[in-house]
């Protein structure tokens, strides 16, 4: 038995393990957990502890594996929380033109002022802006608002002169640039063709400014209680998915990275980059894990791929589209998933959800073959009778999983999917899936207690920038189906799928760690898993749920090395 050289004890620490918290101490020695021991312990044989050891005695404090965010967007995210852009929702049209005056103030004159998070559905007048109202005010600076949603741009005319998009101007596939009755551009850009463009418009920041946010919002998640991420690429477009492999590189060779993070850069027939990445990322704070693709939109803007068509659909056969034709997804997702890469895929119409379990499926079952018969082939050359047969595929998940057709909730479990869901984004849009999906199809929207019924794994995250990366407010939307802030709706939406806390910890910490491959090592307390650690202040099993938003980050470690 290894000798602690840090202790943590507790009235309250909760494992992962159980659903409750329990009396224990937790050996730490280096990165790793050495031992977890009843405190009565420390010191005996099963509980050694060196010489000088730390002890820290945490009265009644909650320990917890450290909370760990499946699906987030780093490079936006740091972004916009930093003076370089803004971030608002507005309540009007006319009210973000406003906003973005601090902005215009602080950068220099001509630059770009790119701010996130408009939302036209929770606007007083619910209608899509355009680029008459910012040319009003910001004629000779080019102005770019990214939606709330991240799948839409809203461009001012200068923008569009300095991005050279004209009136004969096409859209990339999947993608689309909206035109008034006259066939002029309105300034907004959809999908793939919002996404070509944001990476020429960032590219006005430098390296250095881009690396101070990226610090910056480190900081900001540990101190969440943040241990771990899973950066997802936001595009779908080859080589601008902006995950920047180099800064997370900067702050791990400067000695200042302190998140565990994993990369997912876009699934692509060319597997290069990944590869390159998993070759030269091999500690154990920084790796690429597998790939991230789009296979559809967001239902707000009914670009999200539905069998039936939308409840106030906007033209016949309005079932939104896939972003990437599905026979091409398919041999993406069965090579990646042959080669033993993990695999996240955006699916949030029912559509697109069930065609992608059809690709998993076949991709799963390719997969298995050759692993046994490759085992079959080692055992017979070893002269061995049979082997083993192993059945340990890669990580796949999906991504968002808004709206389900019923049959398809136990085919995750079947097929050992991750339901990799933001819990938060059920009251982003309030009455919005019932205008959009009607009241039908509204039942089988985030049914996080059908899935766990049904046996399937949940990873939680956030999608920020789309919504904010507090896990408590997370941990509250699973649990009460309602938003941290507002309280509302009264009585939850669809309350009959809340989770127990204790479901939604482990989906914050297990099931995160499970989607990015590493569920050995991350995700709980235990002897030999890495001593990323999260305390809170207040035990969130047992006070009333409503206070769970509230409850303060005592302390934040990882690695073994406190970083709040």
């Amino acid at each position: 038995m290894i000798e602690a050289e840090k202790v943590l004890v507790s009235h309250k620490v909760f494992t992962g393990l159980a659903d409750a918290a329990a009396a224990l101490a937790v050996g730490i020695s280096g990165d790793r957990i050495t031992w977890v021991e009843p405190a009565g312990r420390v010191g005996s044989s099963v509980a050694p502890v060196r010489d000088g050891a730390e002890v820290r005695n945490l009265g009644d404090a909650f320990i917890m594996p450290g909370f760990h965010d499946a699906h987030l967007h780093f490079f936006h995210s740091a972004l916009y929380a930093s003076p370089l852009a803004a971030r608002f929702v507005g309540t009007s049209e006319a009210d973000c033109v406003r906003r973005l005056a601090p902005l215009a103030a602080r950068r220099p004159t001509g630059s770009w002022l790119l701010a996130q998070g408009w939302r036209e559905a929770v606007w007083d007048v619910p209608r899509m802006p355009s680029k008459a109202s910012l040319d009003a005010v910001y004629p000779n600076q080019p102005v770019a608002l990214y939606s709330g949603d991240a799948h839409t741009l809203w461009l001012n005319s200068r923008a569009l002169a300095e991005l050279g998009l004209t009136r004969a101007a096409q859209p990339p596939a999947g993608g689309e640039y909206e035109r008034d009755a006259d066939g002029k551009l309105t300034g907004i850009v959809r999908e793939a063709a919002a996404m070509e463009l944001m990476p020429r418009i960032t590219a006005a920041f430098s390296d250095a400014e881009l690396l101070d946010a990226y610090r910056s919002f480190q900081a900001h998640l540990n101190a969440h209680g943040v241990t771990a991420v899973c950066d997802t690429a936001l595009t779908a477009t080859p080589g601008l998915d902006f995950v920047r492999d180099d800064l997370f590189e900067q702050l791990l060779n400067d000695g200042e990275l302190t998140l565990r993070t994993h990369l997912f850069p876009t699934l692509l027939p060319d597997t290069q980059r990944l590869k390159q990445l998993q070759e030269r990322l091999r500690g154990p704070l920084l790796q690429a894990r597998g790939y991230k693709q789009f296979f559809d939109g967001v239902s707000s803007q009914h670009t999200a791929w539905v069998r039936e068509p939308y409840a106030n659909a906007r033209f016949a056969d309005d079932c939104g589209r896939p972003t990437v034709e599905p026979a091409a997804l398919d041999a993406m997702v069965r090579a990646a998933v042959v080669a033993g890469d993990g695999v996240r895929i955006h699916a949030i119409g029912d559509e697109a959800i069930h065609q992608a379990l059809d690709i998993y499926e076949r991709a799963l079952a390719e997969a298995k073959a050759g692993a046994d018969a490759a085992l079959r082939a080692a055992a017979k050359a070893k002269g061995e009778a049979d082997a083993e047969i192993r059945d340990v595929p890669p990580a796949v998940a999906l991504e968002h999983l808004e709206n389900f057709q019923p049959d398809d909730i136990a085919r995750m479990a079947q097929l050992g999917v991750i339901a990799s869901v933001q819990p938060r984004h059920i009251t982003l849009d309030p009455g919005g899936p019932e205008r959009d999906l009607g009241a039908e199809r509204v039942r089988f929207m985030w049914p996080f207690r059908s899935l766990l019924d049904a046996g399937a794994s949940l990873a939680f995250g956030t999608d920020s920038p789309v919504t904010d990366i507090d896990p408590l407010a997370v941990i509250y939307a699973a649990v009460m189906r309602k938003d941290a802030q507002t309280r509302e709706p009264e009585g939850g939406w669809l309350p009959h799928e809340r989770i127990t806390v204790a479901e939604a910890l482990r989906a914050a910490t297990q099931g995160s760690a499970a989607a990015a491959g590493r569920q050995h090592e991350l995700g709980s307390l235990r002897p030999g898993m890495f001593a990323d650690i999260t305390v809170l202040e207040a035990d969130p099993l047992t006070i009333d749920p409503e206070d769970i938003p509230a409850i303060p980050i005592a302390a934040v470690y990882v690695a073994g090395e406190q970083v709040r």
